[in-house]
């Protein structure tokens, strides 16, 4: 699911599986159906 934020007077569009933020909404929702979300935030 995307989510909006406002930060700095600007809406941002926020993929809730990585946190990932886009200023576009098609964008976002666009990589959230192919965010791999198991992957963890930091390097192993």
């Amino acid at each position: 699911m995307v989510t909006q934020v406002e930060r700095d007077d600007t809406t941002w569009h926020t993929c809730e599986a990585c946190g990932l933020m886009f200023d576009n909404e098609t964008e976002a929702k666009e990589h959230e159906e192919r965010c791999e979300s198991d992957e963890p935030n930091y390097i192993q």
